[in-house]
């Protein structure tokens, strides 16, 4: 279980985070909810440790991870999906997923088939390179770069952002496979109705604040919850 507690974060004078206190369990769907700029990304940068935090801590499995870099934490199987995909236009779909080997040892480097079955396009498109697949398939790369890893927990930032509907079905039918593979997933998004619908949690953000927390059978009044503590 990732666990955080009580974590502010600042760039400079400026505090983006203040006091987020949640979990991301095995199994389960926990999203964080928000517009642009309240401290979502801040968010997954700090859990990631691509920022330090600067006040409270961050456990994964009941250790002390808030001190670790960004590639420690992925060798203790925690992986994260970035806004943008990031994913290597000049390599190929399978170098792409091949550089998620880097927090594995030697003899564990092999591409799982489940990443196929998630997302059979990508099978049919080892050799053609990064940078000449669509944005849906591009976001399809990018999650499965990020499962090659063979992660526990998954950081996922906006990953319905700009996709087509069709593209967004696929995406979310394979966060809920990959939640009931047993992985926790914790996402960022601003599809807020169908976000929580998928997940087991979700709470919404403010001014760097967790400001309610809402579950699954609440999707259907999403809308007007985010509007009262958004406003």
């Amino acid at each position: 279980m990732l666990q955080v507690n009580a974590i502010d974060l600042h760039y400079g004078a400026a505090q983006a985070l203040r006091g987020i206190t949640m979990q991301a369990e095995p199994g389960k769907v926990t999203c964080v909810l928000g517009r642009n700029g309240v401290g979502k990304t801040s968010l997954l940068d700090a859990l990631m440790g691509q920022h330090a935090v600067s006040k409270g801590n961050i456990l994964w499995e009941g250790a002390d991870i808030t001190a670790l870099r960004p590639a420690d934490r992925a060798r203790r199987g925690i992986a994260y999906v970035p806004q943008g995909r990031e994913i290597f236009p000049l390599l190929t779909v399978e170098e792409n997923l091949e550089t998620g080997f880097a927090p594995l040892k030697r003899a564990e480097r092999a591409i799982p088939n489940d990443v196929y079955t998630l997302f059979p396009v990508l099978k049919s498109m080892l050799r053609r390179r990064g940078g000449d697949l669509s944005g849906g398939q591009q976001q399809q790369l990018a999650i499965a770069r990020a499962l090659v890893a063979e992660p526990d927990v998954l950081l996922l930032d906006e990953p319905s952002l700009g996709l087509a509907p069709t593209v967004v079905d696929i995406v979310f039918g394979a966060l809920a496979a990959i939640r009931d593979q047993g992985f926790a997933v914790l996402l960022v998004e601003q599809r807020a109705q169908r976000t929580v619908a998928l997940a087991n949690r979700s709470h919404v953000l403010a001014n760097g604040e967790l400001r309610v927390t809402l579950g699954p059978e609440q999707a259907g009044d999403i809308d007007t919850l985010v509007a009262a503590y958004l406003s």
